[in-house]
């Protein structure tokens, strides 16, 4: 199907597309790489005024360290990210949960920050960036701002951002040494996760000093498992103390039920996925 007639514009300043945004009011899209929007715009799901493309917007691409942190431009590709040193450095987590996304073609498109923007539950990037305690950098016309992961997504496909503000860069708290693993469960390859895990792990000699786990697809928004964290600080990392404390990966959670698998389910595989997670993390 053809999609609806709509304006075209594509800034190249950050501040630019804000502006174009104001101009266009609400019924404006962003696009980034295209991946959701596009098809969505074909099946005529959305049929906006105006398409503001990000794409020749170079602030937005690239990797680059401020600190003990780095700086995620939000156009940066998921190929760009799989195969960043900086990224394999010291967020190991996020170059693990990139491998898992779709196919080549859509890494090669999809974006970092395209896909964060998203905000769907079942997509693999949301869970990691909450693990590590990442922080969205959010450009609007009073500004740019500072949204911590735990509060920028807020329900099934939404976020904290207002509807003329742009994701800018992603700040993530440097994990260096830290082991990780991104555990994914779904029907066929390249489909989205029915539930997913994201574990980083920091070892001190044979016990597990610190411990982030994030759940993919367990709620409208990614989620913390804490309990788990909890349990697993202190402990030695043996098959058994890592099983005893995935026992706890489903508390606080209310997973949808839908074509895939009803919530116990869910409940079921977070468990079982929470423990490979951390014991592939520990292995690698």
């Amino acid at each position: 199907m053809i999609p609806a007639a709509f304006d075209y514009v594509a800034p190249s300043t950050v501040d630019e597309a804000v502006r174009a945004l104001a101009e266009a009011g609400e019924d404006a899209k962003l696009l980034a790489g295209g991946q959701s929007l596009l098809p969505v715009l074909r099946m005529r799901l959305a049929a906006p005024s105006t398409v503001v493309d990000l794409g020749r917007i170079s602030e937005l691409r690239g990797v680059s360290e401020d600190g003990d942190a780095l700086v995620i431009g939000a156009m940066t590709t998921h190929y760009e990210v799989q195969r960043d040193p900086l990224v394999a450095e010291h967020a190991a987590l996020l170059a693990r949960a990139t491998d898992t996304v779709a196919d080549p073609q859509v890494r090669h498109r999809g974006t970092f920050g395209g896909s964060l923007a998203h905000a769907d539950p079942a997509g693999d990037l949301l869970a990691p960036a909450l693990a590590l305690d990442a922080e969205m950098v959010v450009a609007g016309p009073d500004g740019r701002r500072t949204v911590p992961a735990s509060e920028f997504f807020t329900d099934l496909f939404t976020t904290a951002m207002d509807a003329g503000e742009i994701l800018v860069a992603v700040r993530v708290p440097k994990h260096t040494g830290w082991r990780a693993h991104y555990e994914k469960f779904n029907r066929v390859a390249q489909a989205w996760s029915m539930v997913a895990v994201a574990a980083a792990v920091r070892a001190d000699g044979g016990n597990i000093a610190e411990a982030r786990v994030g759940l993919t697809n367990m709620a409208s928004v990614p989620v913390r498992a804490r309990a788990v964290e909890e349990a697993l600080v202190g402990r030695p990392a043996t098959a058994e103390a890592v099983r005893a404390a995935a026992e706890h990966a489903a508390e606080g959670t209310s997973p949808p039920t839908d074509g895939n698998a009803d919530a116990d389910y869910r409940r079921h595989l977070a468990k079982v996925l929470t423990g490979r997670a951390v014991l592939a993390a520990m292995a690698g």
